[in-house]
């Protein structure tokens, strides 16, 4: 063997070492935070989200559906600062299954995660001119649960503005 091939031997053995090196050490650890998705189903299982995830930040992963046209119930009350919060419509949802065009606000309370936001801000624009908006695909929401605003909610929707997931933004690509 000549002096080039044992030099490139050495070079391609360094360069597997180097990139074993670099694989134990990108396994210390835990998995940043904002790699843990949580799918919606396992959100909406169990105990209340509020109580499960307090007021940290997670990623939630699922269907988004809002319906603003048919959409009935609170406006939001008296109190302006946390009318966002009580509100039911528009109802914002995201749901562990891809809702269908003639989802009706039953089906989506039911089986969805409730989504608000303090500016009304971070989410998608309407993917159609009529009817429920909804994604063809998958997006990952950016929030909180259990926001201190829900303190003063009405007394009887506090549970409910504490399981409102509080959204900062969302991904539409799933990876």
């Amino acid at each position: 063997m000549n002096r080039e091939a044992r030099i490139g031997l050495g070079v391609v053995a360094a360069l597997g070492a180097f990139v074993f090196f670099m694989l134990v050490v990108g396994s210390l650890g835990g998995v940043r935070p904002e790699l843990q998705r949580i799918p919606v189903e396992e959100v909406v299982s169990g105990q209340p989200p509020a109580e499960r995830y307090g007021d940290r930040e997670v990623w939630i992963v699922g269907w988004y559906a809002e319906l603003d046209g048919d959409c009935r119930g609170s406006e939001g009350g008296a109190d302006p600062s946390v009318a966002w919060l009580q509100r039911d419509c528009p109802l914002r949802v995201l749901m562990p299954y891809q809702p269908t065009e003639t989802v009706g606000q039953a089906e989506l309370e039911a089986n969805g995660l409730r989504l608000s936001a303090p500016t009304g801000e971070p989410f998608p624009s309407r993917a159609g001119p009529g009817g429920p908006n909804l994604r063809l695909g998958q997006l990952v929401f950016v929030g909180h649960f259990d926001d201190p605003a829900a303190a003063t909610c009405v007394p009887k929707l506090v549970d409910r503005c504490r399981g409102v997931l509080v959204v900062r933004d969302y991904d539409p690509l799933v990876r």
